[in-house]
């Protein structure tokens, strides 16, 4: 009875993380950091809003996900003809929110620092990530930005698929939900990149994002 009971919970376990690994986005194309986009001198320049702008996050381990956001703390996106041309954004490591479990619960708590603490993030040392533009490109269709992702001690360019909209003096970036591998910025906790022994017991390297960026001409 004890080994049907272990093999259904195996089951679940496997049936959990086979689904999670099949809804999660596309990994964001990866390599070693580029050149910044050079402003041009006559482009126009746009403020993030804040208040409106937001990263949405989601991490995977076998039992289940966690999801939340974190804030961007300022950003400028420079306009030429109409177009991208360079832009960098300074994002709030510290804003790390958990969406899936009431603040109440102690659990909320728990996994909020843990993000924050060196196992992650290290947010103490660390407070803030930053993204800056390396160039815009059309792909088969898509608007496809590429920009160098500076997260923790370490920066790689990242490429992915955006919508960008410009209306009546207000730019809105959207991109597709892509993921990024944290083992290549060295987020090394519970991750089989880094350790052997973790069993069931690990936590995906993949983290899906989907960045929201309003800004207004200044």
């Amino acid at each position: 009875m004890k080994k049907s009971i272990a093999a259904i919970f195996t089951i679940a376990t496997l049936v959990v993380s086979l689904n999670s690994c099949k809804n999660k986005a596309k990994e964001a194309d990866t390599k070693e950091a580029e050149a910044v986009a050079t402003t041009e001198a006559t482009a126009e320049k746009y403020t993030a809003n804040v208040s409106e702008s937001t990263i949405e996050w989601k991490g995977f381990k076998p039992t289940g996900t966690h999801f939340g956001t974190i804030s961007i703390e300022n950003g400028v996106l420079n306009l030429k003809d109409g177009q991208i041309n360079s832009g960098t954004f300074l994002i709030d490591m510290n804003s790390i929110e958990v969406l899936d479990m009431p603040k109440d619960d102690k659990n909320h708590g728990k996994l909020t620092g843990h993000l924050k603490s060196d196992d992650f993030f290290h947010v103490e040392k660390h407070p803030n990530a930053a993204f800056e533009i390396t160039g815009l490109n059309e792909v088969e269709g898509k608007t496809m930005l590429s920009g160098n992702l500076t997260l923790k001690d370490t920066k790689n360019n990242v490429t992915f698929p955006v919508t960008v909209t410009n209306t009546d003096g207000a730019v809105t970036l959207t991109s597709e939900t892509f993921t990024i591998d944290r083992s290549k910025w060295n987020v090394k906790y519970g991750s089989k990149s880094f350790f052997d022994d973790l069993g069931d017991k690990f936590i995906n390297d993949d983290i899906e994002l989907k960045i929201t960026v309003k800004a207004t001409k200044s």
